[in-house]
């Protein structure tokens, strides 16, 4: 099976599994896609990664919309970040709803809540707290973790690059 296949089925599957129906109802089409982002970092190795997170979601005993947000988090990979906007997009919610429910995964890092950032590229909050002079001990672990993946960062901690919108 293709990475990209797999890793879709993984995805459907956790949010099939954490919704109340058997079935996924998606609130938004998918953007098209160019073929970087289709293939973006998704080895049958990181794909193996990911098949515990999406079963730990799952299978935890939490709401059903903070399921589907952690499910939606596995989707983004490695080295690339996303906008609380387009992930609340994708869900059909509010950014500030997004936000709530990444300020209460128990899976974090694993289930990479450090890759959702603010519009504009800046950091924004991080294990529930959003400093005001844009530091503190959970900006500074946000900005490791961006770091070890990749991400490139301005001298004021913004996010370099474009954002990541793929979500199936």
């Amino acid at each position: 099976m293709a990475p990209t296949t797999q890793r879709r089925r993984l995805a459907t599957t956790a949010a099939a599994k954490a919704s109340s129906s058997s079935k996924v109802r998606k609130v938004v089409k998918p953007r098209p896609r160019t073929p970087s982002t289709a293939t973006a970092n998704k080895s049958p190795a990181v794909l193996a990664e990911m098949e515990p997170q999406l079963l730990r979601i799952a299978e935890s005993q939490r709401t059903e919309f903070e399921k589907r947000v952690w499910a939606a988090l596995c989707q983004i990979p490695r080295g690339r970040v996303t906008t609380y906007g387009l992930l609340s997009a994708h869900l059909g919610t509010s950014p500030r709803a997004v936000g709530n429910a990444l300020r209460r995964n128990p899976f974090a890092p694993d289930v990479p809540c450090h890759r959702v950032v603010a519009t504009g590229g800046s950091l924004g909050g991080f294990k529930g707290s959003w400093p005001k002079d844009g530091e503190g001990i959970t900006i500074t672990e946000k900005k490791r973790l961006l770091r070890g993946e990749g991400v490139k960062l301005d001298d004021r901690g913004r996010v370099l690059g474009t954002v990541w919108s793929g979500f199936e």
